[in-house]
């Protein structure tokens, strides 16, 4: 009894600490059901947590599950936020541990964004795991439950930088705030920056981009990117440009002194490439050249002295005397005497006996025989002369009989139709259509196919509306229809060139040798891109050379008795005109003029343009200057108005103007399939250092003017063009532009460090830049030898088009190969005047304006005419005019004043004959007739 007593009163304890624990539980739960449903009745151990629940985030509305698993453990409820957690919501699995044979117990819960949400309190919402065995309870972690989120503004973007080679770049990044927090990331031209590979890069300092020595190759666009659970960010992009500050080259040797005899000076120089100037660099500071004093030793030409005693007389009847060249003797570069140093002569006045002769007889002998032979070839040069005399006056009459107008009857060829062939004549400065006069020069061409041009009063054009009624002297059989062949009216008269299809300014291929060729030097390094002249009544054209630029002032446009100074000029520095927004400058800024004058009759422009016109991707619009400076939109490509009129040709913009001023073309870009053409060239010269060789890449824009700018420039620094200029094509994506130099031989040439590739910023290419040189590079030769350098230049647009440019040049001048270039015909006439200027003559002219002015019957009028020749839209602007066939036909000369087309025109006059004869005319039948071709 005494033992069993302490036994009792220790049972009694632990069931007195178990219903405390239990009543405590239900107290901290009222809605709660009775959590351990058995009481402890047995020692053992306290419950040991083999998993706990860990922190999580609600990501948008999905629920995170919390877990935790005890051993031993009788019971697992989980607490919130100091709550009990009902029973119902708790998913529970036992099992038993086969290696100690405890219970071990593994509970779950769901936690919702609704919840989370509905807490308030002063931390984040927590969970806990409390586990009950025999000896009592363990509690676990407190793990955090918060809503995941990303804001979607950065704190700080990181802001553009223009730094000098070897600087440090440092960019700032702070991301948007965001649960958890968000991990930033760089990209470079949206390709990601791996620091671990670049050891100059640091990305790891709070975000921020470190770049500690600029390279070239660090130029770009930099973005950062932040992300985490729930989403990612882009920061606004930061374009940084490493530019190189120019750096002079060592200086050349003094040069030869510049006079030879007395005081003058010599020079030395050199040159801002080492490095070149690059991305906005500073150019080099100081002189380029210097020159010093230097007296040259003046040249002492020689002289003979008096001539010496003769001397004995020989044994072949002479005697001799001499002479030096020592009063003075030539020094210092002077002349040596000129003449003979030794003089003989007979000493015996003839009486020296020779082979049993007296010597005066064997001379006369030989003088005798010398005479004869002079006589004879007298002789026979007379009766040459007289034979090559008489040949050519046989062939100047020959060709006298051929000149003239030949009226050829071709009819068993043409199905019943006549055939004619019109030469066309040019005597003096006048082109004339005349069999009566001696022609100079004489080139015809023949039109097999006839023109059918049919009306209800045949018979009155015949006789007096013809085409052809002017020419009185050319004989025109004409059948029961009126049809004529056209003959070509393209003599080689002052401002007319080879017809052919128009072509891109300075493309290559496909070209005939027979074109004009020039070659760089001989563009002029000092011609004035303006050009002036005096027209009257009869108009003319004025053009600027090599730039594609002209005015067609037509005939009539000034009054009669009058003489207009009219200028065409292009600004040769940096545009006045601020493209707003994404609109960029496409072409040349033209002035022609004076303002004040007014033409009667609209005047035609032509600006060359660098946009490949698509109107789905582009919207072009003319821009004037006004009086006071400012700029103002005329009307846009694609727009119907009466006061202005502008056709897109791929290359140049046609402008009808009714006054002069200063226009300009800009362009609009629609979408990122926008493409600004380019002409890319690479330049090369040997440097100062006779080891070394620059290459200088550029990339201008597509016209004629930019590209002679650049001509003027390089013969400015003797600079060779390399290869052929090629045509890129640079879309409005945003990418930039890269410029590599590939395949330098490595055991004859080595590159310098960072300038094998360069990286030029999108909007310095694509709004153009008064400095067009993008890329500078400079080898080096390991030996002297090495006189030939093969390497290939690659310019292409990041997602893009690219070009190459193979290299293969010697680096001596004397061996190198010039590179020609296709120059403009227009460059040896900045001004015709009068006829001479247009390529349809007078004559040809007023009978096609008189033919399509007025309406006919069938519609026969300007409209067609302009149908067949591409002027399809805007058609009110002609009609305002007094006469719109004249104007069509000065749109046509603008068009084609490069080829000379009138094979076009031709063509159209032969459509509209052929479509109007095949029209029913069923109120004068009997004056229709067939217009068949066949057999043509």
């Amino acid at each position: 009894m005494g033992g069993g007593a302490p036994r009792l009163h220790r049972w009694l304890l632990l069931l007195l600490l178990g219903l405390c624990s239990w009543t405590g539980a239900l107290r901290g739960n009222e809605n709660s059901e009775a959590l351990p449903e058995s009481m402890p009745s047995a020692p053992g151990t306290l419950p040991h947590f083999l998993q706990e629940p860990d922190d999580s985030y609600i990501i948008k509305s999905n629920p995170i599950v919390l877990r935790c698993r005890a051993v031993p453990a009788m019971q697992i409820f989980f607490k919130c936020n100091g709550e009990w957690v009902h029973q119902n919501e708790h998913v529970s699995h036992e099992s038993l541990d086969e290696a100690t044979g405890l219970k071990v117990r593994e509970v779950s819960i769901n936690v919702t964004r609704q919840q989370v949400e509905d807490f308030h309190g002063p931390e984040d919402y927590w969970c806990q795991c409390v586990a009950w065995s025999h000896l009592g309870t363990s509690k676990s972690r407190k793990a955090s439950v918060r809503i995941a989120y990303l804001r979607k503004n950065f704190e700080q973007d990181p802001q553009g930088k223009e730094v000098p080679i070897e600087g440090m770049i440092v960019l700032h990044c702070r991301p948007p705030e965001g649960v958890p927090a968000a991990e930033v990331e760089w990209l470079k031209n949206e390709e990601p920056i791996d620091s671990n590979l670049d050891e100059n890069i640091d990305t790891r300092a709070d975000h921020n981009l470190i770049i500690r020595q600029a390279r070239l190759s660090d130029s770009g666009n930099y973005t950062c990117m932040a992300a985490n659970i729930v989403a990612k960010r882009r920061s606004l992009s930061a374009t940084v440009v490493v530019y190189v500050n120019g750096g002079w080259s060592s200086w050349t040797e003094w040069s030869s002194c510049n006079t030879r005899c007395g005081r003058g000076w010599q020079k030395r120089s050199r040159t801002c490439t080492n490095p070149a100037p690059l991305n906005g660099g500073a150019f080099c500071e100081g002189m380029s050249v210097q020159k010093v004093t230097c007296t040259s030793l003046c040249p002492v030409d020689g002289s003979w002295e008096a001539w010496s005693e003769w001397s004995v007389c020989s044994p072949e009847c002479e005697h001799l005397r001499v002479r030096q060249c020592a009063a003075p003797a030539p020094r210092n570069g002077g002349k040596h005497c000129e003449g003979l140093g030794q003089e003989s002569e007979n000493c015996t006045e003839g009486l020296c006996i020779q082979d049993k002769k007296p010597l005066h007889e064997i001379k006369s002998q030989n003088v005798e025989r010398g005479g004869d032979i002079a006589l004879y070839s007298g002789l026979a040069a007379a009766v040459l002369a007289v034979a090559v005399l008489a040949l050519g006056v046989t062939l100047y009459r020959r060709s006298q009989s051929e000149y003239g107008v030949d009226v050829i009857d071709s009819s068993a060829l043409t199905g019943g139709f006549q055939t004619f062939n019109f030469k066309t004549v040019r005597q003096g400065n006048s082109l004339l259509l005349n069999s009566s006069l001696q022609p100079e020069l004489t080139v015809s061409r023949t039109y097999s196919g006839p023109i059918c041009l049919q009306d209800p009063l045949d018979k009155e054009l015949m006789t007096e509306s013809s085409l052809f009624n002017p020419l009185a002297d050319i004989k025109v059989k004409v059948q029961s229809s009126f049809m004529v062949s056209l003959g070509e009216f393209q003599g080689k008269a002052p401002g007319s060139f080879p017809q052919g299809t128009p072509r891109p300014f300075g493309s290559m291929q496909g070209r005939s040798k027979a074109l004009f060729i020039q070659s760089l030097a001989s563009i002029s390094s000092s011609s004035q891109l303006r050009s002036t002249a005096l027209f009257g009544h009869l108009g003319g054209r004025l053009v600027i050379p090599n730039t594609g630029v002209s005015l067609l002032i037509p005939h009539g446009a000034i009054p009669e008795e009058s003489s207009w100074e009219i200028y065409l000029a292009i600004t040769q520095k940096e545009s006045s005109l601020e493209p707003e927004g994404p609109e960029v400058l496409l072409g040349p800024e033209v002035s022609c003029g004076p303002p004040e004058l007014a033409p009667s009759s609209p005047c035609a422009l032509s600006i060359p343009h660098c946009a490949h016109a698509d109107p789905q991707h582009w919207s072009i619009h003319l821009k004037r200057r006004t009086q006071q400076g400012k700029w103002e939109e005329v009307m846009s490509v694609e727009e119907e108005t009466t006061s202005c009129y502008c056709l897109l040709d791929p290359y140049a913009c046609h402008i009808l103007l009714n006054s002069f001023g200063t226009y300009a073309l800009i362009g609009e870009p629609l979408s990122d399939c926008a493409v600004r053409q380019l002409k890319v060239a690479v330049f090369g010269c040997l440097s100062c250092n006779s080891l070394d060789y620059n290459l200088r890449v550029y990339c201008v824009d597509n016209t004629p003017c930019a590209f002679q700018e650049v001509v003027s420039d390089e013969r400015l620094q003797g600079g060779q063009l390399l290869e052929e200029p090629k045509l890129l094509h640079f879309k409005g994506n945003t990418c930039s532009l890269q410029i590599s130099v590939l395949d330098v031989p490595p055991f004859l040439w080595r590159i310098k460090p960072f300038t094998a590739c360069q990286e030029v910023p999108f909007s310095r290419v694509w709004r153009g830049s008064p400095r067009p040189l993008l890329g500078a590079f400079s080898l080096e030769r390991f030996s002297p030898a090495t006189t030939q350098l093969c390497c290939t230049v690659s310019v292409r647009q990041l997602q893009g088009h690219e070009q190459l440019l193979h290299v293969q040049t010697s680096v001596l001048e004397a061996e190198r190969e010039n590179i020609t270039f296709f120059a403009h015909e227009d460059s040896a006439f900045p001004a015709q005047l009068g006829p001479k200027a247009f390529k349809i003559p007078r004559s040809i002219r007023q009978r096609i304006c008189a033919t399509f002015d007025s309406p006919g019957a069938k519609g026969k009028d300007w409209q067609m005419l302009a149908q067949k020749n591409s002027i399809s839209r805007n058609l009110s602007f002609f009609a305002a005019q007094s006469s719109p066939s004249a104007v069509i036909l000065d749109l046509w000369e603008a068009r084609h004043q490069h080829d000379g087309d009138l094979d076009s025109l031709a063509c159209a006059l032969e459509e509209i004959g052929r479509t109007h004869c095949q029209l029913p005319d069923v109120a004068e039948p009997e004056l229709e007739e067939p217009c068949s071709r066949n057999g043509l």
